[in-house]
């Protein structure tokens, strides 16, 4: 067995029990198949859920959770206070949980996976380590074994040896997991989402549950997010709403803007669109919004002064945010390439474009087929344009041709024997305009190769 509840546990049973052994001391246990994926799920959202502590918030293994909480702990009463109400809040979850809070995040996680925990004062992390056993390292069960053979049996047994020979013989980790648990080394802490630039949230005392109750929530987060962009002169980029029900499970909705933005209404009518998502179930007892990320931004002054093409510019910003919130918006960009296919590429639809020079000197077709269509062609010499091409079944004459426009593999990035191609522009006795090439010389007894890249305006 893996792990056991209390009542299991005042039973006689414990953890690593045979199920032969357990069953026979308590008949009526209940068995549950083990889960790892399911544990890991219901462990990210309890790390979302304890993300209305502190912004920094972390998975430790697969049990545990790492709370940075410095700079937080006033807004909670103090340090001691914080920590009882983490544990309380766990509790009336249902819950078994234990907790421990130290200057250092190794330290506190080591007290904790050694059964003990506590408010560790400033200063004392070694002290308090030192009595715990090796568990508390969560060192491989060989290793363990190995020190055990040494005669070290504590945290404060092993501290007490000379590093280098401790390295030599187990390796740097055994070290490293030694100065953790001390608090010589910081155990650093990766959240489980960025920290906010800027956040606010709001607690209700009676869970919100319908639609309109959580669109006034939102507009007066919205309204006290914006004010704070304002004061600080910036403007958001990406919005996330959490929204944590009272069962615990939390839901997340995020939108994002091309230029900087801070009018609530203009954000409002962004998370409106995706609000539908939200299953509030019994009820969000709080919503948090955080600006993830922000630009500066003028002031509202200066907006008096604008011309009226800016204007026109924030308008259309305005209309692709609404539009991204559901599609996908972006804008085509020159490529320096002269591969007809990697001449353009796809980027943001505010992102800065720049034109390489010569780019649109040659002419090309607006769109490029997405799967070139291999066609044979009748030509009366080798580098001759086609005098008659068939697609298909049907055959087409040729009424003027332009061409060849010889276009070189790149050796920087193709692959080794990639055949040259001559483009011709074509049209056809039926006013059709194409776009068509022969992929490499021809060699003698072979007949080349004819590919329709795209359709001429």
């Amino acid at each position: 067995m893996l792990s056991i509840s209390a009542e299991a546990e005042a039973a006689g049973l414990h953890p690593g029990q045979a199920l032969a052994d357990a069953q026979a001391i308590l008949p009526g246990v209940d068995l549950v198949p083990e889960d790892p994926a399911g544990d890991a799920r219901a462990l990210e959202r309890l790390a979302l859920w304890a993300m209305r502590f502190t912004p920094l918030v972390g998975v430790a293994g697969e049990d545990g959770l790492l709370l940075d909480i410095t700079g937080v702990e006033h807004l909670f009463g103090g340090e001691a206070a914080l920590f009882e109400e983490v544990l309380g809040r766990l509790r009336g979850r249902g819950l078994t949980a234990r907790g421990a809070v130290a200057g250092r995040a190794g330290t506190a996680l080591a007290l904790v996976r050694a059964g003990a925990g506590g408010m560790i004062p400033p200063g004392q992390e070694a002290a308090a380590v030192a009595p715990l056993s090796l568990a508390a390292l969560r060192l491989a069960p060989a290793l363990v074994a190995a020190l055990h053979g040494l005669g070290l049996r504590d945290v404060g047994s092993l501290a007490e040896q000379p590093r280098a020979g401790l390295v030599r013989r187990f390796g740097s980790g055994l070290a490293r997991a030694l100065d953790e648990a001390l608090g010589v080394a910081e155990r650093p802490i990766s959240p489980i989402r960025p920290p906010p630039e800027m956040a606010v949230a709001r607690d209700f005392a009676d869970p919100v549950v319908t639609r309109e109750g959580i669109e006034a929530a939102l507009d007066g987060l919205l309204a006290d997010l914006c004010h704070a962009l304002a004061q600080a002169g910036r403007g958001a980029r990406r919005l996330m709403l959490r929204a944590e029900r009272v069962d615990g499970e939390v839901q997340e909705i995020a939108i994002g803007t091309g230029l900087p933005a801070r009018d609530p209404a203009h954000l409002a009518r962004l998370f409106h669109g995706k609000l539908e998502i939200l299953a509030p179930d019994c009820g969000f007892e709080r919503l948090a919004l955080a600006a993830l990320a922000t630009d500066p931004m003028g002031s509202a002054q200066d907006s008096l002064t604008q011309s009226g093409r800016t204007a026109r510019r924030e308008d259309l910003a305005q209309l692709l945010d609404r539009l991204s919130q559901r599609l996908s918006v972006w804008r085509l960009a020159p490529r320096a390439s002269h591969w007809p296919e990697r001449a353009v590429q796809r980027v943001g639809a505010f992102e800065a474009v720049s034109v390489p020079e010569g780019w649109a000197a040659r002419h090309r077709p607006v769109r490029l087929l997405h799967r070139p269509l291999y066609i044979s062609a009748v030509a009366l010499l080798p580098d001759a344009p086609p005098s008659l091409l068939r697609i298909g079944r049907q055959a087409h004459r040729v009424v003027r041709a332009e061409g060849p426009e010889r276009v070189e593999p790149e050796w920087w990035r193709d692959r080794t024997g990639r055949k040259l191609r001559d483009y011709y522009r074509v049209e056809l006795a039926s006013g059709a305009r194409l776009w068509v090439c022969r992929g490499g010389l021809a060699e003698p007894g072979e007949e080349p190769r004819w590919v329709l890249h795209g359709h001429l305006p």
